[in-house]
């Protein structure tokens, strides 16, 4: 059963703390020396936490727009006791600013050597989020392993592209790589071991993740990934994301980058010598602009040469252990806030019209397949052709791609009764395992353990299990927990219910070709 499965580690922790009357294991020390100089982190129950220490020199004046570069050693201990500022974003995250490139560490309290590292790249669109939110300490303890999680540039500061501007597009993917690239000259000073690096993502995280499997910095720099709620041939067709949308790709080519930064640059009347006059400009007057880049990671670049989407059809990839999935009502989350937002988007009347708008001449097909006769709304027959067509089927198309040529472990997170972490209740749509609900399950967002019931801690332990003995050896199975085999089906992560199925057919995956 899935609440009795063992944690990987914890065999580590009991003989480490050796037979009964033994000495105490060793605390891991609380100052060490990383390479620009000493951090003082402070001791959090079983963990210990060092927060806010700089992986990049600030961004800021000159350096607005350009590529990250090492920060400014310092002599003296430097507090880490505390999280730096997230990057710009909305106004209801304080404090922010651009000198945001920070990253936590949470390691076991115990002193440790060789443990694997996993570098969280989290979500939010590219345009919202930050590390400090996924406090990891429950991670770091139950799978005995370092985790990292980073706060990287967003929205216009972080993708913004112009002609003749080095980083074009791709600012926040340089952060997050030089944050890797950080934890692996690093790792030892925390107990890691700097050849054991997994990076591992959720939605803009995880597009980030497979993004970097087909760039030419993954080679040798990463040894595993977990793509969790993203992938690397997502598309959103018209309303995908918000009824009236564009269609949509994470992914934008560098001349569109580029059009859309002399376009901003227009609208904040910077006409001539673009980039100067907007590195004049004060954060807040740029802030507005944010939301045109979302989901606009561009490739063609020196980070990113091709498509990824299409570097995956080729085969050109790093070829290292892939962990992927999403949740099993993924567009709920969506679909949930646009009707919190007007609730006369999505009704009977209005459904067949969002069909044609996203599908044309297949609207009918789709109908067909997906009648409102067959679900208790129209916002739930909306929400599974998003889930089906947009997330899990490019989900699943990814891992196919990948595991022609390395080895993926396929799952959906589908626990019904997961917390509201959206606090979305619309009647209409019951988020069920909804986007962004399984995280809980691995982080305590905000500081705040979500799970509640034994049920979920179960499921916890049993997904922080698998999440870190995949980071250590590339192969998530460990003893008490359900077999989980590579490319054969989907793992469905349910408590009580950890079993294969087949998601292809589950999301009408044929269908959707």
């Amino acid at each position: 059963m899935a609440h009795l499965s063992g944690v990987a580690g914890g065999l580590a922790v009991v003989l480490a703390a050796g037979s009964p009357g033994a000495c105490p294991p060793a605390k891991a020390p609380l100052t060490v020396r990383v390479d620009s100089g000493r951090v003082r982190g402070v001791a959090a129950g079983t963990a210990r936490q060092f927060l806010g220490v700089p992986y990049a020199a600030p961004p800021t004046g000159a350096l607005r727009w350009t590529m990250p570069r090492r920060p400014r050693p310092w002599k003296n201990v430097r507090d880490a006791g505390r999280p730096g500022d997230d990057c710009v974003q909305d106004a209801d995250r304080t404090p922010s600013g651009e000198d945001c490139l920070y990253l936590n560490v949470t390691t076991p309290r115990v002193r440790r050597s060789g443990l694997p590292v996993m570098v969280w790249w989290h979500g939010g669109g590219f345009t919202q989020g930050s590390g400090k939110d996924y406090d990891a300490r429950r991670l770091a303890t139950e799978g005995d392993v370092v985790v990292v999680t980073v706060n990287y540039r967003l929205g216009i500061f972080g993708y913004l592209g112009l002609p003749g501007l080095r980083g074009s597009g791709d600012f926040g993917f340089a952060d997050q790589i030089a944050a890797v690239q950080w934890a692996r000259r690093n790792a030892a000073a925390f107990g890691g071991d700097p050849g054991n690096i997994t990076v591992f993502g959720q939605s803009a995280g995880a597009m980030s993740a497979c993004a970097l499997l087909t760039s030419p910095k993954a080679r040798g720099l990463v040894d595993k990934a977990i793509v969790s709620s993203g992938s690397c041939d997502v598309r959103w067709p018209v309303g995908g994301l918000f009824p009236g949308t564009p269609a949509e790709r994470p992914y934008v080519p560098l001349a569109r980058a580029q059009r859309d930064g002399l376009a901003a640059a227009r609208e904040l009347g910077c006409r001539k010598d673009a980039l100067a006059c907007l590195r004049r400009k004060p954060a807040g007057e740029l802030l507005p602009q944010s939301p045109a880049f979302a989901d606009h990671l561009a490739y063609g670049t020196e980070l990113l040469p091709e498509d990824p989407a299409a570097a995956l059809r080729k085969g050109a990839f790093a070829r290292v252990p892939v962990l992927i999935g999403g949740t099993r009502d993924e567009a709920r989350a969506f679909v949930g806030g646009a009707l919190a937002y007007d609730p006369t988007l999505i009704t009977p009347a209005t459904y067949p019209r969002l069909l044609r708008q996203a599908f044309g001449a297949e609207a009918d097909a789709v109908a067909a397949r997906y009648p409102l006769a067959g679900y208790p709304s129209a916002g739930l027959a909306w929400a599974a052709v998003l889930t089906d067509g947009a997330w899990a089927c490019s989900s699943l198309a990814t891992a196919r791609r990948l595991g022609a040529r390395t080895t993926v472990y396929s799952y959906e997170f589908a626990d019904e009764n997961a917390p509201n972490v959206n606090g979305l209740h619309v009647p209409d749509v019951p988020q069920g395992a909804a986007h962004a609900t399984d995280l809980p399950y691995l982080f305590d967002l905000g500081g705040r353990d979500l799970l509640g019931t034994p049920d979920r801690v179960g499921l916890s332990r049993t997904m922080i299990g698998y999440w870190s003995a995949f980071a250590r050896t590339g192969d998530p199975n460990h003893r008490g927990a359900p077999s989980w085999r590579p490319g054969r089906g989907t793992l469905s992560l349910a408590p009580h219910a950890v079993r294969t199925v087949d998601a292809a057919a589950e999301h009408q995956c044929r269908s959707w070709k």
